[in-house]
C-alpha cells in the first residue's frame, strides 16, 4: 500500500547575522554555548538562533548558509526566537538587514505584489504595507491586471509608488516586531 508522501517542511537555506557572542550560552537550548548566532531567515524572515562551529568567524551582515548539508560555519539551528529576546544590537541591524533580503530577492516580493489578495471583504492585503493606501492600491490592482509588474521600477513607473523597498521593509520589522494581527511575509 503506497502512502502519500506529507508536505515537506520547508527549511531556511540562508541566514543573515545579527549579532554573535563568541562565548554566548543558548536562550532555546539549556546547556548549549559556544559561539551563538541571532540571524533572520532569509526567506521565511524567521528570527533564528544558531550553534556556530568552534573557530569560525562572523561578520555582521553576513549571509551564512544554514540548510541541512554541507554547511561550512554552521553548527546547528537551535530554535526560533521572538524578537523581545533578542539583544539591542540585534535589534537595531534588522532594518538593514531587513533591506538587503528586500532589495536582493526583487523578484519573490514584486511576485507577491502582483499575487496579494483581499484578506476580507474589506481589507486587501496590499492596503497592510505602509505607503499604500486604498488610492496606490487601486492603481495597483488595475494595473497589474494588464501586465505583471516586472520590478520595482516597474511598479514606481506604472504606479507612481516610490520606494517599495522601504514600505516592504517597514512591514516586516512590524511583523517581526509581533505588532501585527495578521502577517504578509515573516512565516509565524
Amino acid at each position: 500500500m503506497h502512502r502519500a508522501q506529507s508536505p515537506t517542511r520547508k527549511y531556511e537555506e540562508y541566514a543573515y547575522v545579527l549579532y554573535f557572542d563568541p562565548r554566548g550560552k543558548s536562550s532555546t537550548i539549556r546547556g548549549k554555548n559556544g559561539i551563538i548566532i541571532t540571524a533572520l531567515g532569509e526567506d521565511g524572515l524567521t528570527l533564528l538562533e544558531i550553534l556556530g562551529i568552534p573557530n569560525s568567524i562572523f561578520e555582521i551582515g553576513e549571509k551564512i548558509y544554514i540548510g541541512k548539508t554541507d554547511r561550512t560555519k554552521v553548527l546547528s539551528v537551535l530554535g526560533k526566537l521572538e524578537y523581545d529576546h533578542i539583544s539591542s544590537a540585534a535589534q537595531s541591524e534588522l532594518p538593514d538587514i531587513v533591506e538587503t533580503i528586500v532589495t536582493t530577492n526583487e523578484a519573490k516580493f514584486v511576485e507577491y505584489l502582483n499575487n496579494a489578495r483581499p484578506l476580507t471583504p474589506r481589507t486587501h492585503a496590499l492596503e497592510l504595507i505602509p505607503g499604500i493606501g486604498k488610492t496606490y492600491m487601486k492603481i495597483m490592482l488595475e494595473e497589474r491586471e494588464k501586465k505583471k509588474f516586472e520590478s520595482y521600477a516597474d511598479l514606481k513607473d506604472r504606479v507612481g509608488f516610490k520606494d517599495p523597498v522601504k514600505h516592504i521593509s517597514e512591514r516586516i520589522l512590524h511583523e517581526l516586531s509581533g505588532e501585527s494581527r495578521m502577517n504578509l511575509f515573516v512565516k509565524r
